[in-house]
C-alpha cells in the first residue's frame, strides 16, 4: 500500500474578523473578506449565523438542498487557497439544522448559501514557508 502524505510547513499571520450581510453568498464572501483583507490563504477560525437556505455538496457528487428560513450554522470549518492563476478559492464544509432540527453536514456549494440577518466569521492567515 503507497501512501502519499503532503506536509506544508508555514506560520500563522494575521486574523480578520468579518461580518458577512443578509443576501450574500457565504463561500464568496469569505473570499472577498481574504482579498480585501490581502490574504492569499487562510483557515476559518470560528462562525456563527444563519442562511436563507443551505446547499451542501453529497459524495456522489450530487446536492441537497436544505430549506429554511434561517436554517442554523451549527459549525463551520474550511481554508481558502491562492490558486494559480491567483484566484481565491475557498473550500468551506460544516454542519446546519433546519428548523425542524434535522442536521445536515458537507461542503457548502459556492453561490448558493446566502446570509439571512448577518453571518461573523474570524479567518487567520497561513503564511507557507515555500512562500515567505
Amino acid at each position: 500500500m503507497n501512501n502519499a502524505y503532503l506536509v506544508e510547513n508555514g506560520v500563522m499571520g494575521r486574523v480578520a474578523y468579518g461580518r458577512i450581510a443578509p443576501n450574500e453568498d457565504l463561500v464568496q464572501s469569505v473570499e472577498k473578506l481574504c482579498l480585501a483583507e490581502g490574504f492569499k490563504n487562510a483557515f476559518v477560525r470560528g462562525a456563527l449565523g444563519s442562511l436563507v437556505d443551505a446547499c451542501m455538496g453529497n459524495r456522489d457528487g450530487s446536492y441537497q438542498q436544505i430549506s429554511g428560513p434561517a436554517v442554523e450554522i451549527v459549525s463551520l470549518a474550511g481554508e481558502v487557497r491562492s490558486q494559480e492563476d491567483g484566484q481565491l478559492k475557498a473550500t468551506l464544509t460544516g454542519v446546519v439544522a433546519d428548523t425542524q432540527g434535522n442536521v445536515y453536514g458537507g461542503p457548502f456549494v459556492a453561490g448558493f448559501n446566502l446570509i439571512c440577518m448577518t453571518f461573523e466569521v474570524t479567518l487567520e492567515e497561513w503564511l507557507p514557508a515555500n512562500k515567505l
